[in-house]
């Protein structure tokens, strides 16, 4: 996997809390849940370059 940029970003604390929340319902970091909404926006807009790698799985793999 190619190496991952970092970003400095701000939020409001609001907005903050609401997407910290939400990834904790979804058992996602807020990393996690940012990269997730954003690759989902690029997808819906049709500008996902086709060589993007899908987020890897994590976790415990799933029962047979």
């Amino acid at each position: 996997m190619a190496e991952r940029k970092n970003i400095l970003l701000r939020l409001d604390p609001a907005v903050h809390d609401a997407l910290a929340k939400w990834a904790a319902a979804e058992l996602r970091s807020t990393n996690a849940q940012i990269e997730f909404l954003l690759r989902r926006a690029l997808t819906d807009a049709n500008r996902m370059p086709r060589a993007t790698p899908e987020i890897p799985r994590r976790g415990r793999p799933p029962k047979d």
